[in-house]
């Protein structure tokens, strides 16, 4: 599900899950182990990358609609475990976007402190909305942090995907990158800020997302058993059919 190597002290993190890295339960567990492991074990800093011409596709959701609500309970923990382990990881991690980043992918690489994509034809965004699912809180709370403000409510409203050079311009990345580049270039940011003393740069992260954190830690007491209750709803379980055949042909 994902490949590890360490590179002085700089961990690479390759996702490997299938076709396009899709999310689900056990892709979620695994991501979450495998942060706790980089942090746990002295890591300077932390590059998060796809495979082929994904970054990771989103929620699987063939697995949503057929799970059933055990196992929508059980991914959704997961989920927010994953997205919020990514989100406070005290040591610097940088996103080197090789493809599609799209919906809960898109997600992954905003829970990042440096974004960098790779021109051509791979696409971000977060079409959520369109598929007829709710955001999770950590993640709509991941993006509000990571996007300068109209950028964010145009990409959650109008769930549009941007290629490259547009998602630089709305800031939803930093910077674009040949493909050649983006492994060098992704290790040279995770270089520069590995190299800021650790308990500084974390007191410094843990300070700018306190406000994200602080309204993510509400959500759960009071819109968050809402946001698990419509996924799990009829209404929402046929609107992912319906989006599924009509996007790939098969509902499951």
């Amino acid at each position: 599900m994902i490949e590890k190597t360490d590179q002085g002290g700089i961990v690479l993190l390759r996702l490997t899950h299938g076709k396009v890295s899709a999310l689900d339960l056990e892709f979620c567990l695994a991501l979450e182990r495998e942060l706790a492991a980089a942090q746990e074990g002295g890591a300077r800093a932390v590059v998060l990358t796809g495979t082929g011409r994904a970054f990771s596709a989103g929620v699987d959701l063939f697995r949503v609609v057929n799970g059933g609500a055990a196992y929508i309970d059980d991914f959704l923990d997961a989920l927010d475990r994953a997205f919020s382990k990514l989100f406070t990881l005290p040591v610097p991690v940088i996103a080197a976007v090789n493809g599609h980043a799209i919906a809960g992918g898109c997600v992954l690489a905003c829970a990042c402190d440096h974004r960098v994509m790779a021109a051509g034809d791979g696409r971000i965004g977060v079409p959520e909305l369109a598929v007829g699912v709710p955001f999770p809180t950590a993640a709509l709370e991941t993006m509000r942090f990571a996007l300068p403000a109209p950028s964010f409510q145009r990409a959650v409203y109008l769930c549009e995907t941007f290629a490259p050079d547009e998602a630089l311009r709305l800031g939803i990345v930093d910077e674009v990158v040949d493909p050649s580049r983006l492994a060098e270039r992704s290790l040279e940011i995770a270089q520069q800020l590995g190299s800021i003393p650790p308990e500084t740069f974390e007191l410094a992260k843990r300070t700018m997302r306190a406000p994200a954190l602080g309204n993510i830690h509400e959500a759960k007491r009071t819109t968050e058993p809402e946001i698990a209750a419509r996924w799990k709803h009829p209404e929402t379980l046929q609107a992912i059919g319906d989006y599924l055949e009509r996007t790939l042909g098969r509902r499951s």
